[in-house]
């Protein structure tokens, strides 16, 4: 991996690591620049997300869940940087992606090897996670973004990609299961021992 120093030959202003095999990537350079925060590039901003121990435990359940049910073939990627287009640069709270390319061990990823993507909401990230995403997601074809909210109690499963955003939704309140419908077979989601974040 090499550092493309601020406005360097065939380069952005501001310079980015680029990673054989892997897509441009702005947000690379700020890396650990923010310790406590997840750094993602949201419509042309940097935008700031602190570390709450309810969502990074939601996160992991979801993996282990999804890890007993998911085919040898396919993996994760999770806070990992994915450039959508010039504006936006996510970093998918839980990704599944094929193995083959999860192995690579690569600093960024091509959204179209998303299967299925998953963003645990935060206070800071109600309006990127709902709406934002919701169209970037379904914009590049991902066929399944299902949002966990912590702080509302439930799970909403987005399908069907639209150009405008997902042309299917369905609300499970936390204490159901969620199912999901993909190309490696039914998935099924326990959301009882999820955490609900405590009221204010």
């Amino acid at each position: 991996m090499r550092y493309v120093e601020p406005g360097g030959p065939g380069t952005e202003s501001g310079g980015s690591y680029v990673e054989p095999g892997g897509p441009y990537a702005r947000l690379a350079r700020y890396e650990d620049a923010f310790p406590g925060h997840r750094a993602e590039i949201v419509e042309g901003s940097l935008v700031l997300c602190p570390l709450r121990p309810h969502d990074n435990t939601t996160v992991w359940m979801l993996w282990a869940a999804l890890d007993t049910q998911l085919p040898g073939e396919w993996g994760f990627i999770s806070d990992v940087v994915v450039p959508f287009d010039d504006d936006n640069e996510f970093c998918p709270d839980l990704a599944v992606i094929p193995a083959a390319a999860a192995d690579r061990n690569l600093s960024a990823y091509s959204p179209e090897l998303i299967e299925l993507v998953i963003e645990v909401v935060s206070p800071s990230s109600i309006r990127n996670d709902y709406e934002v995403k919701n169209r970037a997601y379904a914009r590049r074809g991902i066929r399944d973004y299902l949002v966990f909210d912590p702080y509302q109690g439930h799970c909403v499963a987005l399908r069907y990609p639209g150009p405008d955003g997902y042309l299917g939704r369905d609300t499970f309140p936390y204490g159901d299961t969620v199912p999901v419908d993909t190309r490696f077979g039914k998935l099924h989601i326990d959301t009882v021992p999820l955490p609900v974040a405590p009221k204010a």
